[in-house]
């Protein structure tokens, strides 16, 4: 029960307050991503220097699973590498598989606290799509 209300706790916090949810307006990098099943639909924006992401911030609408998670894994890449960056994002969806060790977890911070979203399938899609956004974004600007 303790997890549950530390799970509840977090993401009503990043989606009544989130701290990278604005415009970002001389961002290098804008990416739409969608999630037709339930009308999830943000704008990624990031600024890069180098191989660094400098800035980033998201717009747009969904529930509050898709909101916080967004604004959580900005929280985490945000100063990291684009293959950092990319490790915490195939982290991330590994965590949502019950694939993760208890180490790993531990890497991904605010973001273990959507673990238990492997339970609840219809809102995996909501959880991950931040995710999957940077990711897309990010693989087309590595190669």
């Amino acid at each position: 029960m303790e997890n549950r209300s530390f799970y509840n706790e977090i993401l009503t916090e990043h989606n009544m307050r989130p701290e990278f949810k604005h415009d970002l307006p001389d961002a290098d990098i804008v990416l739409e991503g969608v999630n037709p099943s339930c009308g999830d639909d943000i704008f990624l924006k990031l600024k890069l220097d180098g191989d660094t992401i400098s800035d980033g911030a998201f717009v747009g609408d969904g529930c509050a699973i898709s909101q916080a998670s967004a604004d959580i894994m900005l929280g985490m890449v945000i100063g990291k590498k684009k293959e950092e960056a990319l490790k915490l994002a195939d982290l991330f969806f590994r965590m949502i598989k019950g694939e993760a060790s208890d180490e790993e977890l531990d890497e991904l911070e605010e973001a273990s606290a959507l673990k238990d979203i492997s339970h609840m399938p219809a809102r995996v899609k909501c959880a991950v799509l931040g995710w999957h956004t940077l990711q897309e974004v990010l693989n087309k600007k590595v190669k």
